[in-house]
């Protein structure tokens, strides 16, 4: 019995004249998803279907359940165009089933107008077939076991009888691109996989202190890199070095604005790197309260660094939200290896958490901030990551 793997997408078809842009987007995805797989990606209307290699449908539902812009996806079998074919092909559907599935009903869209039968039509005379040919089943329209699902479209009859979620959202690059300030924790992936979802295309910046920091947590950063590739694309990996500004930071200005300062200066070196790539926006895995760094007034003053938008999908969540949601990414065992990164490694005993801009932009003066961010820059590494 063919199989087939039906895409369904409910945002994109709310766009109105801009639709046609957004399911392009979804095509391409898509495509890329299951590239190398011999897999056939087919539009129809309001829906794509996929056609893989016999054997290959459970490894290529697992790379397209990763694609955002899919809600939901179904493993489907075609039928003939006529009452006959449905039929035959509801029976080997029904028999794939453990037996102890044992209550069904059959429920019908008929797209397809010109189909002789109305949907009530078809639903009962399939029911009454499966009664006939599987003496093990009852029909409970409330609470079934299973439910048959009969698809009459003007491309295809499609039967399937269950869909597995997908997780929603923009197609990658329908939105734009940013960049994503990755530093190797629970909480900046899980930023960058929400930006992904609403259909930003993003590059990773990870900064480091080499040699305060080992070569693990440049690893760490990649790894997590290449989790959130597996939900896009290939995704740009740049390594910025923050050594010679953090010993600056710590000799030259107060201790309790350390990590105030050495901030302004990422976004400072996250600006330049976006503006030199067409970058749109800048992604951190910032959570309001929840580290002194990241009180309102931190936030403002960081902000103030940059002339570039600020996106911080984590701003209202909570930890124990973040790393349920890290879990489910994958990323969060990644994120727990215990390696530190350039944040953790000159926390001061007692950081501002109530900083103002006038005291942060006066202590700044100690600093020769150009030829820091040029320095920055200098150190640049860029690496491509795939999934």
């Amino acid at each position: 019995m063919q199989r087939k793997i039906l895409i369904r997408y409910s945002e994109i078809a709310l766009k109105g004249k801009n639709r046609h842009f957004f399911e392009q987007a979804l095509s391409r995805n898509l495509k890329q998803a299951v590239k190398n797989t011999g897999t056939q990606i087919v539009r129809l209307h309001g829906r794509f279907l996929a056609v893989a290699p016999e054997g290959k449908t459970a490894a290529v539902m697992e790379k397209l359940q990763k694609v955002f812009g899919a809600v939901s996806l179904s493993e489907v079998f075609p039928a003939s165009r006529d009452m006959a074919g449905i039929k035959e092909t509801a029976a080997a559907v029904v028999a794939s089933l453990p037996r102890n599935l044992n209550t069904f009903k059959v429920e019908t869209k008929r797209a397809d107008k010109s189909f002789p039968l109305t949907s009530p039509e078809v639903n009962n005379a399939i029911g009454a077939f499966l009664l006939g040919q599987f003496p093990h089943l009852k029909v409970d329209v409330h609470q079934p076991l299973f439910t048959l699902f009969i698809e009459i479209g003007p491309e295809e009859i499609l039967l399937y009888h269950d869909s597995i979620a997908g997780p929603g959202g923009l197609p990658v690059g329908a939105s734009g691109k940013g960049l994503l300030l990755l530093s190797g924790g629970i909480d900046s992936p899980v930023a960058g996989w929400l930006a992904m979802k609403r259909g930003l295309s993003i590059e990773a910046l990870h900064f480091h202190s080499f040699p305060f920091t080992s070569l693990r947590s440049r690893e760490k950063a990649a790894d997590l890199c290449r989790m959130l590739a597996r939900y896009g694309h290939a995704v740009p990996f740049n390594l910025l070095s923050l050594t010679e500004v953090q010993k600056e930071i710590r000799a030259r200005c107060p201790e309790e604005l350390a990590i105030i300062l050495l901030r302004r200066m990422m976004m400072r070196a996250a600006e330049a790197l976006s503006r030199k790539r067409g970058l749109q926006a800048l992604i951190t895995g910032e959570s309001l309260g929840q580290v002194a760094s990241q009180t309102l007034e931190s936030l403002n003053v960081i902000s103030a660094a940059t002339r570039m938008l600020i996106l911080r999908p984590l701003i209202g969540m909570d930890k124990v939200e973040i790393v349920n949601r890290a879990r489910a990414i994958d990323t969060y065992e990644i994120s727990i290896r215990p390696y530190e990164d350039c944040c953790t490694l000159f926390v001061p005993r007692h950081p501002a958490t109530r900083p103002t801009l006038e005291r942060v932009e006066k202590a700044e003066e100690a600093l020769e901030i150009e030829r820091l961010l040029e320095n920055i820059l200098d150190t640049l590494e860029t690496e491509i990551i795939t999934s």
